[in-house]
């Protein structure tokens, strides 16, 4: 069962409440590069990311905002949910350059990098009062990297004193926990409504993780004080080690029911494009069936009976096919995110799962001049030549997508 939070308001897209899983990424490109930043923002968004994260870090970067949102609007990107990345001087940014606070559809906060003591509170206050004034929702967004300090210490004074003190680890942990949602309570107390917050608690290590939020929704069900989710595993890495280990964070958390949106965040490699880690949200949310976005394709890993390059491509070439033209098929099919087509690499399993998808193709393995048989809805369709078993796989899947 989902975690009961509210609907929040983010431009044109919402999240909470019964809304999908929002995906989510940031640009690394310099703010204050506006073309830079326009394209990979577009590119972002076009690979599937309905909110896109900028940094704000210096009067130069919020001096640009305001030109980005203008460029979006000039090439028809004016539903992109456009979020500010602010720490350190969010308050003083906001407050001196209002195109940048207008311009934007959501603040993200860190409550542990904004000032100390006095200066926090009134900091916090300031950025706050900005998000009132323009009617925009904040993220309160904590990380072990940059916990609040003074909190920290009162919180090891107190654990010091106890009978029973708790580990390091799970001290810093609740510490983190406590520090955001104190600081949403404060917000609401200064006039943010609950509508208009967001909490995210992100660390690097996968169970510490899956605790901080775990902490998170059992404390915002104590206080009755329920706030909109962002999930991430903060500094996860890149390549297969980074998906692995935010899929294996974001996985349990949303199957418990805790998180509203998602980002999987990944170091690229040189030259690799940002929309990676737009992909692995999306292939996240279909595997565990809480959004689809193209077919599902069951594919066999490949055996001794199936040792021949033939089924490897077919399988690979399938996934790209259906990826290109997934807006081509679902505007002519509205049940196409939602097909099954399965690639078999011999009998053993492959009539099988062709009885379960809605396309399939079953090889016949390692014997090179057998035919491979195609199934539409679980009965044989077509048989297919060795010789052009994949470019006349593909084009049945041309014919069969836009009706079946």
């Amino acid at each position: 069962m989902r975690l009961k939070t509210p609907v929040v308001q983010i431009g044109k897209v919402k999240i909470g409440g019964e809304n999908s899983i929002a995906i989510q990424s940031m640009t690394n490109t310099d703010t204050a590069d506006v073309k830079a930043t326009v394209l990979q923002i577009i590119e972002l968004f076009n690979a599937g990311s309905e909110l896109v994260r900028i940094t704000v870090n210096d009067e130069i970067s919020a001096a640009a905002v305001a030109k980005i949102r203008t460029e979006l609007n000039k090439k028809g990107y004016k539903n992109i949910a456009l979020i500010g990345d602010f720490h350190f001087n969010g308050h003083r940014l906001l407050s001196e350059y209002p195109a940048c606070a207008k311009a934007l559809d959501k603040y993200r906060i860190n409550s542990g990098n904004i000032g100390y003591g006095k200066n926090h509170d009134e900091n916090f206050e300031a950025i706050i009062k900005t998000a009132i004034r323009y009617k925009k929702p904040v993220r309160i967004g904590g990380n072990l990297g940059s916990l609040d300090k003074e909190l920290l210490q009162k919180m090891v004074e107190k654990n010091l004193k106890s009978k029973r003190p708790l580990p390091y680890n799970e001290l810093l942990i609740i510490t983190l926990v406590k520090s955001v949602l104190d600081s949403a309570i404060r917000a609401e107390e200064l006039g943010l409504p609950q509508n208009k917050i967001i909490l995210s608690v992100k660390i690097s290590d996968v169970q510490d993780v899956i605790k901080a939020y775990e902490l998170l929704a059992i404390e915002m069900q104590k206080s009755r004080h329920y706030y909109a989710l962002h999930l991430g595993l903060t500094e996860a890495g890149g390549g297969l080690k980074g998906v692995i280990s935010s899929a294996s964070a974001l996985a349990i958390l949303l199957q418990e029911g805790i998180g509203d949106t998602i980002r999987i965040s990944l170091t690229p490699a040189p030259k690799e494009s940002r929309t990676k880690e737009v992909e692995a949200c999306k292939d996240l949310l279909q595997s565990l069936g809480l959004r689809h976005f193209h077919p599902q394709v069951t594919s066999c890993p490949g055996c001794g009976r199936a040792a021949n390059q033939l089924f490897q491509k077919i399988a690979q070439d399938t996934e790209k096919f259906l990826k290109k033209n997934a807006q081509k098929f679902a505007k002519n099919n509205p049940n196409f995110p939602n097909l099954k087509i399965a690639v078999m690499g011999c009998i053993v399993n492959g009539p099988g799962e062709a009885s379960r998808a809605d396309i399939a193709i079953s090889l016949p393995g390692k014997n090179e001049k057998d035919k491979a048989l195609v199934y539409k809805k679980g009965k044989l369709f077509k048989t297919i030549s060795n010789q052009n078993i994949n470019k006349e796989f593909l084009k049945i899947l041309e014919e069969l997508l836009p009706i079946i």
